[in-house]
This record gives structure tokens, C-alpha cells and sequence, in this order.
């Protein structure tokens, strides 16, 4: 008897033929553009990028559609075998209540812990086309264009420092998290009327009195304070570098344009994680004709 193949291994055998097929178009897409002819494989290394990161996401979609239904399959089971154990209990009486009662609590534990499964799957499934994935997708386009990719930074408190400090490696500049915050807070404490004016008590909306606002800089040097554009502000001038901020949604942003120097570069994310803002550094999207040149 010829055995049926499941819902799983259809798709893997699908995504895989997919993912041949791709790569079959892009090895022909190669040989169709001169190794020498350098403008033209710039552009091919970005199309070929996008049509990558497409099928990734179709791929991922998939995936999670796929699972979920199967949870949402094995919650119905388990529900029925509760439903079926409680019918036992009601028209068996030759069964110990004790041992029915403790096979029921199990059985509606299980019950549960299914549901639970089903509604992260449906959450993460409903993420595919909210506004974490809508905004990943936009920076990499925007990335693409740039001939950049991101760089994860950890997600700590201490994002857009660590993401400076990578982009500062990159230069042969050598700044520790430590030295960033410090020279930041110290740039702000010296230069208080350019920050005070911005920084505010949530609760009454009165200016920062002189106390809070050192507390404020001590914060910024020795805890794992979120930074933002105030501390970006800080650091280019501390730096003597302009600061390139790419979001998803709206323009780019300079800080400390008046540095005629080459920025350094951070992405900032709204929606990347559960706690909300995140900065993430940037490398440079592999070059097919640097590669092949290596």
C-alpha cells in the first residue's frame, strides 16, 4: 500500500522544488551579466536579494499557516478525548471516581496547554502581516537600495550604543559601550541648555530641574538606559561624525550634518521586539562580484 505523504512533507517537498527553481533563475541570471561589467552586478547582486528575501517570507507564511492548523487539529482532538472521558465517567459507574476525576484534570490540562500552543501560533501567524514583518520588509528594501543589510545588535538597553560602537569598528575606531555612555553624558552635562529644553517630567511636563537633569546623565553613563536622538545628538558631536538613522516609515535622518565626513549608520526599529524601539547596525550586502573575484 503506497503510503500518503503529510501536510508537512507536501510543502517541504514544494518549498524545496521552489527554492531549486530559484536558484536555477538566479544561476542564469549570473551568466547572463559579464563578471567585468561591475554596474550591472551591483544591480544583479540587489535583484537577486529581493527575489531571495520574497521567497524566504512566502516560505515563512506558509509555514506558520500550516502549523497552526495543525494545532488548532490536535486542540479539537483533545478536546473530544475530555468530551468522551467525561460521557465514561457519567455512564460508568463501575469506574473509581477517584481515578475519573484525576484522568478529567489531566485530560483538561492538556486540553489547555493545546490552546495555548494555538493561540501563540495564531499570533505569530497574525505577526506575518503586522507591523513588525510590514516594517522589516520596508528596511530591506530600503537597505537593498543602499547596498547595505542589517546587523543585529542585542536587545539590552544598551542597542544604540552597541550599534555606534559596531559601526565605529568598522572605521578601525576603537570605543567601548563604557567610553560611549560616559563621553555622551559628559558632553551632556557641558552643554545642558541644548538637552534641558527637551526634557521634560512626564507627569507634570515642568523642564528638568538641575538635579534631575544630573540624574538624567548619570543614568545615561552608568545604567542601561534606552538612548535616542538626544544621546544621538551627544554622540556626534562628541565624535565629530554625522549620524545616518534609516527608518521604515519616514526619511532618513542626519544628526551632526555639519560634519563633511561619511556617516556611520544605525537602523531604528519600532516594532522589532515586545518592549517596542530598537537600533540595529549595518554591513554591506554581499557583492557577487566581489565574491566571485575572491
Amino acid at each position: 500500500m503506497e503510503e500518503v505523504e503529510t501536510a508537512e512533507e507536501l510543502l517541504a517537498k514544494q518549498q524545496r522544488k521552489e527554492k531549486k527553481d530559484l536558484q536555477a533563475k538566479i544561476q542564469t541570471m549570473k551568466n547572463a551579466v559579464p563578471k567585468n561589467d561591475k554596474k550591472r552586478r551591483k544591480q544583479l547582486t540587489e535583484d537577486i536579494a529581493k527575489l531571495e528575501t520574497e521567497l524566504d517570507q512566502k516560505h515563512e507564511n506558509e509555514l506558520k499557516h500550516l502549523q497552526n492548523a495543525s494545532l488548532v487539529k490536535e486542540v479539537s482532538n483533545a478536546l473530544e478525548s475530555v468530551s468522551l472521558a467525561n460521557n465514561e465517567e457519567n455512564t460508568d459507574p463501575s469506574k473509581p471516581s477517584r481515578t475519573s476525576k484525576a484522568q478529567k484534570k489531566r485530560d483538561k490540562k492538556a486540553a489547555l496547554e493545546k490552546e495555548r500552543e494555538v493561540r501563540i501560533a495564531e499570533a505569530e501567524v497574525e505577526n506575518l502581516t503586522g507591523s513588525r514583518h510590514q516594517e522589516g520588509l520596508k528596511l530591506r528594501q530600503k537597505l537593498v537600495e543602499k547596498h547595505l543589510q542589517i546587523r543585529e545588535i542585542s536587545s539590552d538597553g544598551h542597542c544604540m550604543y552597541r550599534a555606534v560602537e559596531d559601526q565605529l569598528t568598522e572605521r578601525s575606531t576603537v570605543l567601548s559601550l563604557k567610553e560611549l555612555r560616559a563621553q555622551t553624558a559628559q558632553y551632556m552635562r557641558s552643554h545642558a541648555d541644548d538637552f534641558l529644553p527637551f526634557l521634560t517630567d512626564p507627569k507634570t511636563g515642568d523642564m528638568y530641574t538641575a538635579d534631575e537633569f544630573e540624574k538624567y546623565c548619570n543614568d545615561v553613563a552608568d545604567t542601561a538606559a534606552w538612548g535616542g536622538q538626544l544621546e544621538l545628538k551627544a554622540l556626534s558631536q562628541v565624535l565629530q561624525l554625522p549620524i545616518e538613522v534609516i527608518q521604515a516609515e519616514s526619511p532618513s535622518i542626519i544628526i551632526g550634518e555639519e560634519y563633511d565626513k561619511p556617516p556611520i549608520t544605525l537602523i531604528y526599529m519600532r516594532h522589532a521586539y515586545g518592549l517596542g524601539e530598537h537600533y540595529n547596525s549595518v554591513e554591506p550586502l554581499k557583492d557577487l562580484a566581489n565574491e566571485e573575484e575572491g
